[in-house]
């Protein structure tokens, strides 16, 4: 079972300023925590876009690749590539030059992505939400599979025998993975499809997504996949101190970036009683001590049979401090325990 870590790009807003922190050093402060993530042993680093001032990274293929130059071993993977709103094309250029850069390291993970600034950022309109994502992705999977692509859709130009350069290690074929939030018809088609699968929960109970699971190893198996390649991945907040107090103090922290995107969302303020609800074993978040975070990774292997689980560890902008301590954790007394599963 792999072990890996998530991040958005979060950015502090403090409230005497009226500013949030600049990008930039946080940016720098996500390339240490990535090298230490590959010094501790964490297989796989998943990178966010966002396009909004309260994120640090619209651009996660720029941050991998500065993260590939400083890393070894540690997987790059996008978290996620918005697909609806990018270009088949230049997303394949872009990892499969990663892939180059980093010895054969890279993946993308697509979704259509909870967010939907990019749409009218990039011209897109939000009528075409299903329509987008679905010929883009069909695109991207043959550009990732043949060397010389001829397609059409009626959503973009078509292609007539064009061969999409440099190609990736591995014959051309980089892991492509579809996120999805919980929508049955994702899963249907990336199952179809024969796509390995990462599932975000990150709040409610995870039993919950069990049926959901299953359905996608039903129609994998009946599309005729061979089920012993088949990759399912939890994608949860996670954090990680051994110090009861940090845990505590991270609920301002955690609340503050959940108040902040729950505004435009028409949510209730965040509770400490839905902090602590997710902290239980039948919650999903996985804030805790080593020990807590390790048993709950456990109970998800049990449950869902994954392969792998990225803990999401930069919400709100924990302390660039705090943060290594958790990384430090999370692959120094997690990680031997979870390779054991």
């Amino acid at each position: 079972m792999e072990l890996g870590i998530g991040m958005f790009g979060d950015l502090a807003f403090d409230q005497t300023t009226g500013k949030y922190k600049d990008a930039g050093v946080k940016i720098r402060e996500i390339l240490e925590q990535v090298k230490l993530m590959d010094e501790v042993g964490i297989d796989v680093f998943a990178m966010g876009e966002h396009h909004r001032p309260d994120y640090a990274v619209s651009s996660p293929e720029m941050v991998l690749a500065a993260a590939a130059s400083i890393t070894k071993n540690i997987k790059l993977a996008s978290g996620v590539t918005v697909l609806s709103s990018s270009e088949p094309v230049k997303v394949y250029e872009d990892f499969s030059t990663l892939d180059l850069i980093s010895d054969g390291r890279a993946e993308i993970f697509v979704g259509r992505g909870s967010f939907i600034e990019s749409f009218p950022l990039y011209g897109y309109s939000l009528n075409d939400y299903d329509q987008l994502f679905d010929e883009k992705l069909e695109l991207l999977l043959k550009i990732n599979s043949e060397e010389n692509v001829t397609w059409s859709g009626e959503l973009r130009a078509p292609m007539h025998n064009q061969t999409v350069y440099p190609r990736a290690k591995n014959g051309g074929k980089l892991p492509i993975w579809r996120a999805v939030g919980g929508t049955p018809q994702s899963v249907l088609s990336a199952a179809k499809l024969g796509m390995p699968l990462i599932v975000a929960i990150i709040g409610g109970m995870p039993i919950q997504f069990k049926n959901l699971v299953e359905f996608y190893k039903q129609e994998y198996q009946k599309a005729g996949h061979d089920v012993s390649q088949m990759q399912i991945a939890i994608h949860s907040h996670t954090f990680v101190s051994d110090d009861q107090k940090v845990i505590d103090g991270y609920f301002h922290t955690y609340k503050s970036q959940m108040d902040r995107i729950g505004a435009s969302r028409g949510w209730a303020p965040y509770t400490k009683a839905q902090y602590d609800g997710g902290r239980s074993k039948e919650g999903a978040l996985f804030i805790g001590s080593s020990d807590e975070v390790y048993d709950k990774i456990a109970y998800m292997k049990e449950v869902f049979g994954i392969t792998r689980f990225v803990g999401h560890m930069d919400v709100g902008d924990p302390e660039h401090n705090v943060m290594m301590k958790s990384i430090e954790l999370f692959g120094k007394e997690v990680l031997p325990k979870v390779k054991l599963l």
